[in-house]
């Protein structure tokens, strides 16, 4: 039996375990593994990793892969209270090697992972280990230790490693769940990665719950992902925006065939255009469209569900539950009026205590307010509504502007994909203009064209100065622009 305290987490699967011992838990292709089979699978494998010597508090990597075998690990790891660090099996070699220069893992599990000074091992086998035990560390390990560090993706600086608590990860789900409204008789397909936050936060949020969790391999056979959907009767999946796009252009309407059996849609990690909200809710008129705004750092700090905002569709919501605070506070830490522009700063629960690197904690955080670097604002109706990141925020002559409210205006007339950056006024009177990266088709209309069009849109100080056509629009594998690659 899992005696794991500090983990609420492990708690509910371990109680999963006893009270629907031959429930799936997880299926992986043909392979149905039940929460009996999960529970027992999790305390072989910390026996396992026990003979190699790993204890509490040491750092593990994990080369994230859609194999059970990593799940195994992830929870293994916090049954011992040995602390993740949660990789993408596709990151550059300098971004690896960065991970592991830093927190220095005494191990690294992952197939076909080479890693620099540290021991390598992979995931075949790790199940097959005799040695089970009672662990003595478990007892020991407290909530408040940290059970993973995640590093960001970088688009505006090198990454972070963001400490989450066994506290942190268990709450994160609690709320996402008490939103959403997953609950045991859900399946969830997981298309997403699981080296991401969004990712594995689904995979917690279903394991939680007591649901059912369907690993596949990803959105790029919509073919196979739409059997899925079928064959395992599914009602519910996640995907970020980027996502959403690739399934509207390559299979246009079809997807709606599943709108009766959906009982709720994830989407988060990128901006999605009011129009795409639109077209979800009519062919999802019963489905729960939950959009989640949060970072790493402060995982599904707000939620919007777009039937319920209807009119309201530029917001990002309110807090997750009860248990979540947001506010908008000045550059002083001082909170401002409704309406008012400022930093989007949030406390709670699942808010990450510290970054793993003690000079990025400089300037991260108001007291206990966690400082997200996002810009918006509040209305007197205690909802919320973004900018854009600080950081990127155009200052033209006094005025902050946002790169994104170009960027959608620009979309809208027809430009399949643009960035905005701010880039010094040529004629040295308003400090910084906007400049537009174009994304290069055959069917784009003119920059004369845009910009007469842009003229209903936005104001003329937000018209871009400054235009280029591009191949590429550099982003993030969770579609988030990188802006800063723009600049170099």
């Amino acid at each position: 039996m899992i005696n794991a305290p500090h983990s609420s987490l492990l708690c509910n699967i371990a109680e999963h375990a006893i009270s629907t011992p031959d429930k799936t838990a997880i299926v992986e292709g043909n392979n149905r593994i039940s929460y009996s089979r999960l529970a027992g699978s999790i305390q072989r494998v910390a026996g396992y990793m026990c003979a190699l010597g790993i204890n509490r508090g040491d750092r593990v990597l994990l080369v994230a892969q859609k194999e059970v075998e990593f799940i195994y690990l992830y929870f293994a790891s916090h049954l011992l209270g040995a602390v993740n660090v949660v990789v993408d099996a596709s990151s550059p070699r300098e971004r690896l090697d960065y991970i592991a220069s830093v927190t220095k893992p005494v191990v690294a599990f992952g197939n076909d992972v080479d890693i620099d000074g540290c021991r390598c091992l992979p995931f075949r086998g790790v199940e097959a280990s005799d040695r089970v035990g009672d662990n003595p560390l478990a007892p020991t390990v407290n909530a408040a230790d940290v059970a993973d560090v995640m590093f960001t993706t970088g688009t505006t600086g090198a990454p972070k490693g963001v400490c989450l608590t066994h506290a942190n990860v268990a709450a994160s789900a609690s709320n996402t769940n008490g939103f959403i409204g997953t609950v045991a008789t859900d399946v969830e397909a997981l298309a997403l990665p699981l080296s991401h936050s969004f990712g594995l936060g689904r995979m917690r949020c279903v394991l939680m719950a007591g649901a059912t969790l369907v690993l596949v391999g990803n959105f790029a056979n919509l073919k196979s992902f739409f059997n899925v959907l079928d064959s395992e009767r599914v009602t519910g999946f996640g995907m970020v925006p980027a996502v959403w796009q690739y399934i509207k252009r390559l299979s246009g309407r079809r997807i709606a065939r599943f709108a009766s059996q959906l009982r709720y849609i994830e989407i988060g990690s990128a901006a999605l255009p009011i129009e795409d909200k639109h077209l979800l809710m009519e062919l999802f008129p019963n489905t729960r469209l939950c959009m989640h705004y949060g970072l790493t750092e402060a995982s599904r700090a707000l939620f919007v569900e777009f039937h319920a905002y209807e009119g309201n569709l530029d917001a990002i919501g309110r807090p997750a539950s009860s248990l979540v605070e947001v506010c908008i506070l000045d550059d002083n830490g001082q909170a401002v009026a409704d309406g008012v522009d400022g930093e989007i700063c949030v406390r709670g629960n699942m808010v990450a205590r510290s970054y793993f690197l003690p000079r990025d904690n400089e300037n991260s955080y108001f007291g206990d307010w966690f400082r997200t670097g996002d810009w918006g604002h509040r209305d007197p109706n205690g909802v919320f509504y973004l900018t854009g990141r600080k950081k990127e925020l155009i200052n033209v002559g006094g005025e902050k502007v946002s790169p994104a409210a170009i960027e959608n205006a620009i979309i809208s007339l027809g430009v399949a994909d643009c960035a905005c950056i701010a880039v010094p006024d040529p004629g040295g009177v308003l400090g910084e203009v906007p400049k537009a990266f174009l994304l290069r088709s055959d069917d784009a209309p003119t920059i004369e064209e845009i910009k007469a069009g842009l003229s209903g849109l936005i104001p003329p100080h937000e018209i871009p100065a400054q235009w280029e056509w591009t191949d590429c629009i550099p982003r993030t594998s969770s579609g988030k622009i990188q802006r800063l690659k723009l600049k170099q």
